[in-house]
């Protein structure tokens, strides 16, 4: 005799996790893109201006 039984598995998902983890994975990737556009200007500034006047420029900026 041969008798079939039937299991069933229940997964329950923390969606309130998933989302926060996607969230921080999303903040860390524009901010190291931020950094990055900010690197690659500040190179710019230097090479076409030099460094002189990307300091002179920036303590005008602050100072006024």
């Amino acid at each position: 005799m041969t008798t079939t039984t039937q299991t069933t598995s229940r997964n329950q998902v923390e969606a309130g996790y998933e989302t926060s983890k996607f969230a921080f994975g999303a903040g860390i990737v524009m901010a190291a893109l931020v950094g990055l556009w900010g690197t690659a200007c500040m190179a710019s500034a230097l090479v076409s201006v030099g460094p002189l006047n990307v300091l002179q420029g920036y303590f005008t900026a602050m100072l006024g």
